[in-house]
């Protein structure tokens, strides 16, 4: 068997569980299944069963087809500079689009969503695990904090790197915590503001680095 095929083949099979899980309940599910939720975590939209579909090739295959296709028209060719770490991050986020597709058609079933905490934790959980690929990540178009100066400069992006990697993982951790031990109608100001902190404070620190660099040049 081809390696690039072998080392696909998971990814592919975690791509597939969202697609069977839909076939397996789709003459259980509603005619009308809830399309949002409110911040409150009450359905405030509803449309066609059938939109579980585009659901289910958007999030976890359309990512797949990105990730796949983003180091063959990197033009600098340094995404393919992170090896098997970019593989381990391609994983990471095509496992979480599908447990997010399998989420929405489960709660489309229910016609409910118990808890917003579940949400939060899984996105803690991505939080966590980016931010320990955010210090591999080569200077790039694609992926990671691509402000105007992180680009200009590979020092620059080296520190924000490193600087990002540490928030976001300190941030993923506090994301869990919080959503297992705060209600969901408190835990959101928390999950708001965190992701806030850990998304700004990067960008800010990437211009003040990169303007203390050029001063020193």
């Amino acid at each position: 068997m081809n390696n690039n095929l072998k080392k696909e083949l998971p990814l592919l099979a975690i791509i597939a569980l969202p697609i069977f899980y839909l076939f397996y309940v789709w003459k259980k599910l509603p005619e009308k299944i809830p399309t949002h939720f409110n911040i409150d975590g009450k359905i405030d939209s509803w449309g066609e069963k059938s939109s579980l579909i585009l659901i289910v090739l958007l999030l976890p295959i359309l990512t797949y087809g990105l990730l796949l296709i983003i180091p063959k028209i990197d033009p600098k060719k340094r995404i393919d500079l992170m090896g098997r770490k970019y593989h381990q991050l391609k994983f990471i986020l095509v496992s979480f689009m599908s447990i997010l597709a399998l989420f929405i058609i489960y709660i489309s079933k229910e016609q409910t969503l118990s808890n917003l905490n579940m949400i939060l934790v899984l996105l803690g959980i991505l939080f966590f695990a980016l931010g320990n690929y955010f210090k591999v990540i080569q200077q790039n178009y694609f992926i990671g904090i691509k402000t105007p100066w992180t680009l200009e400069s590979k020092e620059v992006w080296k520190l924000t790197h490193i600087l990002a990697g540490k928030l976001w993982t300190i941030g993923g951790i506090l994301v869990i915590f919080f959503s297992l031990i705060l209600p969901a109608t408190l835990n959101r100001y928390f999950f708001f503001t965190i992701t806030g902190i850990i998304t700004i404070v990067p960008i800010v620190y990437s211009y003040i680095k990169f303007k203390e660099l050029k001063a020193n040049n």
